[in-house]
């Protein structure tokens, strides 16, 4: 009988497998009950306890009158509050808070604040209405008796209490202590003011205009920045043509014995954009001399076309015996080749600009926004330049760009 029972109590359901843990809980749970056919609300599985109310007394609320200490017309208002706060202020009358306006005396205005254009009784109904509306400059304007005084505007009524302010801080202040005085610019406001007022009265082809200019500025500032690249690098290539130069004919000049290795050192380095920059095989083992004028992939598929189109007009063959002297001589062929290649398509770029700047000028005196051009870049009276500054016309017609074109001649295939 022991036995027996002790396997009864024993008894569990295994999980299935492939069942994950948070499925087979849903199904039982751990007093081997059915799962339930509706919804219950139980106490276990996952849900937010509810809150244990005491046994203790609840304390009493009570509907009492209260009145707020933040209004001055004595008004009194109910609303139910605990009993034990029965007597106290109202709470929410601490976030009631006034701009503390300055007062100054008779004497104090005779010998400091006195002002032609003000009388003491309109600085006294500006003072009045400060205090009433907290500084509102708007709504004291609105309310402004503009019938008995002198009309003002906005920025005049802040002009004169500001000015009021920074005199009795002045005067109150004691000696050496550092003063934080309000300044307030009434000409800067009215300025500010009409802007917004030009700004706002635009008309929708005013709008259109000055997207346009815009645009077109843009359009300028990115063409000359591609212009400065492109000048960069035309003078670098001008360097290196002429670093090249120098260096062969050092070379043809010396004599034919070693030279220490720190004067090889001591040559100037030629840039990466001279010709072509051949790698230099270091490494211990055999080398073919024919790997040696093999083309990096540094150079492009249209340098190298055109390296071929050149050394066929010029009759060389494209593989010849590679022997030292004719591996060095080849190389330096092609190095020099690609360069020649580099200038001409410079000079290309330069010269396309510069006719399509002429094009423009001619457009331009056509439309007699600007003078003739007598000579190349100068004006019928000695001056250099193109005069472009002089014309005066249409911003959209009439747009001068001295940069340079959108298009460039790279687009165009030339045979070199």
């Amino acid at each position: 009988q022991k036995k027996s029972k002790k396997s009864s109590e024993t008894l569990t359901f295994k999980r299935p497998e492939g069942m994950h843990r948070e499925v087979y809980a849903l199904l039982y749970s751990d007093k081997k009950d059915a799962p339930p056919l509706l919804p219950s609300d139980t106490t276990q599985g996952y849900r937010t306890v509810k809150a244990k109310l005491g046994s203790k007394k609840v304390r009493p609320w009570k509907w009492m009158p209260f009145t707020n200490p933040a209004r001055k017309d004595g008004a009194m208002f109910y609303h139910w509050r605990r009993a034990a706060e029965e007597g106290k202020d109202y709470p929410f009358a601490r976030f009631n808070k006034t701009v503390q306006v300055p007062v100054y005396s008779e004497q104090e205005y005779q010998m400091y604040l006195h002002d032609d254009a003000w009388t003491k009784a309109e600085t006294d109904h500006l003072f009045d209405l400060a205090r009433r509306f907290d500084l509102r400059f708007v709504v004291i304007h609105d309310r402004y008796d503009h019938q008995q005084f002198k009309k003002r505007s906005v920025e005049d009524l802040k002009e004169r209490y500001y000015h009021i302010c920074a005199k009795l801080a002045n005067i109150r202040a004691a000696p050496g202590t550092d003063l934080k005085i309000p300044v307030f610019d009434a000409g800067h406001e009215r300025r500010r003011k009409e802007q917004l007022e030009r700004l706002y009265n635009r008309t929708p082809e005013q709008v259109a205009e000055e997207e346009y200019l815009i645009q077109e500025l843009r359009k300028i500032e990115t063409r000359k920045k591609e212009r400065e690249k492109r000048t960069q690098d035309l003078q670098k290539l001008i360097t290196a043509a002429d670093t090249t130069t120098e260096q062969r004919c050092a070379e043809r000049k010396a004599p034919k014995k070693k030279l220490p290795q720190k004067k090889e050192t001591e040559k100037p380095a030629v840039p990466e954009t001279a010709g072509i920059k051949f790698p230099d095989f270091k490494s211990a083992g055999v080398t073919l001399r024919s790997q040696r004028m093999k083309l990096p992939s540094s150079v492009g598929q249209k340098k190298i076309k055109a390296l071929e189109q050149m050394l066929m007009e010029l009759g060389v063959d494209l593989n010849p015996m590679p022997t030292e002297e004719i591996v060095q001589m080849f190389n330096e062929l092609r190095s020099d080749l690609v360069l020649l290649y580099e200038l001409k398509q410079a000079f290309a770029n330069c010269e396309y600009e510069l006719q399509m700047l002429r094009h423009r000028y001619e457009a331009l005196a056509k439309a007699g926004s600007i003078g003739p051009l007598s000579v190349e870049g100068t004006h019928p009276d000695g001056q250099a330049g193109l005069g472009l500054d002089e014309g005066k016309g249409d911003a959209k017609d009439q747009i001068i760009d001295v940069v340079g074109a959108p298009l460039t001649p790279n687009s165009v295939r030339r045979k070199v």
